[in-house]
């Protein structure tokens, strides 16, 4: 099982000027549809429909996720549309939309998400290692830290669209 090792940021606005200067070089723009099947104790079961913005290319993934906070244990593979059509069928709920962003700033990736039924934006950094997560220093831009605030985890963001 794979660990997953990221920091999240609420980005206070869309850094186009860092695009426009070259600073910010964007690599992919992907729409996403993501829905969560089961949520427990730290444990979760998402797919995903990701579409390629650019190329029009559609994809379908399967994730499972273990932990809490910015080290989580991560299982994810590919499957196939009718698969993710029969899970999406069965649980019959609104899927969290979402345009991420893809790009370098000064020689780390970084994934904007933009939030399609909501208003708010993130950034997240994901790291090869504990150590290095904790001792990056974000820059003003990135904005407030919101790593581990579970007001701000795409799954809580997903629940509260099931109530609406």
């Amino acid at each position: 099982m794979a660990m997953e090792i990221e920091r999240k940021f609420l980005l206070p606005e869309y850094p186009e000027r860092l695009i426009e200067e070259g600073q910010l070089k964007v690599l992919t723009r992907h729409s996403i549809d993501q829905t969560y099947l089961a949520i427990e104790d730290g444990q979760e079961l998402r797919v995903r429909k990701i579409t390629d913005l650019d190329t029009g290319e559609v994809t379908y993934t399967h994730t499972f996720k273990d932990g809490k906070g910015i080290s989580r244990q991560e299982i994810e593979y590919s499957i196939s549309a009718g698969l993710y059509n029969q899970m999406i069928e069965a649980v019959k709920a609104v899927p969290l939309v979402k345009t991420r962003i893809t790009g370098v700033w000064n020689g780390t990736t970084v994934e904007i998400d933009l939030y399609t039924q909501l208003e708010l934006t993130v950034l997240e950094v994901e790291f090869d290692s504990l150590e290095e997560a904790e001792s990056f220093i974000a820059p003003e831009w990135f904005g407030q830290d919101v790593s581990t605030e579970k007001k701000y985890s795409n799954k809580t963001v997903w629940k509260q669209l099931q109530n609406k």
